[in-house]
């Protein structure tokens, strides 16, 4: 029995990345039970997801080892060269990416490897942000837009069904203003910064507070999408 999506990944509102991981929980959690049968989770990590996945027969993790990432504390069940998926064609009927295209300096050729894996009208469930800071450095390549995404798709046989993004432009400007807060500002405060107290144990009293009131000028401003944080895309092999 796989453990539940845990606070790190469902947060409450003391997360600094609360309107990204809670908006992005929100969106896998809808679109989850559309992936059945034997499933690859393509960019494991810890699976933070896997519960959600409930019409999944078989749940496989494969991952690959690099440097801007720890997997000490990971749950990969196959580890691979970032080249060729050691598995035969057509072993899966359906494949589960979570933040992880932007890490794949050849997504071109790994797109191509994840289809040759699945069956026929076998889905696949990506998300990938397009707002948000460098991170796992120096393998961070690339943010994508929507009509990249369905293009990369398209060209290498795949039908999208659902595309749909989390967050719009005041949601994104508000998470960034938590990041630089929380990363930034608290770290870098005059004496107080350097102390580890005062780094742990102040943001959990001020970001519910900062969480709170961005929240209710979210829903007060007008809404725009062209900003947003993150690409969620239901596509099927063809």
């Amino acid at each position: 029995m796989p453990k539940a999506v845990s606070k790190q990944f469902k947060p409450s509102r003391t997360n600094p990345f609360y309107f990204i991981r809670r908006s992005l929980y929100e969106k896998i959690k809808q679109l989850a039970p559309q992936l059945q049968g034997r499933l690859l989770d393509f960019g494991c990590g810890s699976k933070p997801y896997q519960s959600l996945f409930v019409n999944a027969s078989e749940y496989i993790g494969l991952d690959y080892e690099s440097e801007g990432h720890s997997h000490a504390n990971e749950n990969i069940d196959v580890v691979y060269d970032g080249k060729k998926i050691p598995f035969d064609n057509e072993h899966f009927d359906s494949v589960f990416s979570s933040e992880v295209f932007e890490h794949i300096f050849n997504l071109e050729e790994i797109i191509p490897e994840i289809g040759r894996v699945m069956k026929k009208q076998g889905k696949i469930l990506i998300t990938c942000p397009f707002v948000w800071n460098e991170h796992e450095v120096p393998i961070d390549f690339a943010r994508y837009t929507q009509f990249a995404l369905k293009h990369l798709l398209e060209k290498n046989g795949f039908e999208v069904l659902i595309q749909d993004k989390s967050g719009d432009f005041t949601m994104a400007v508000y998470q960034m203003r938590m990041v630089y807060f929380n990363q930034h500002f608290i770290p870098s405060f005059p004496l107080l910064g350097r102390m580890k107290f005062f780094r742990t144990n102040v943001p959990p009293l001020i970001n519910p507070m900062l969480n709170l009131w961005f929240s209710f000028w979210h829903r007060v401003l007008p809404k725009r999408q062209d900003l947003y944080l993150n690409n969620i895309v239901l596509a099927k092999k063809l």
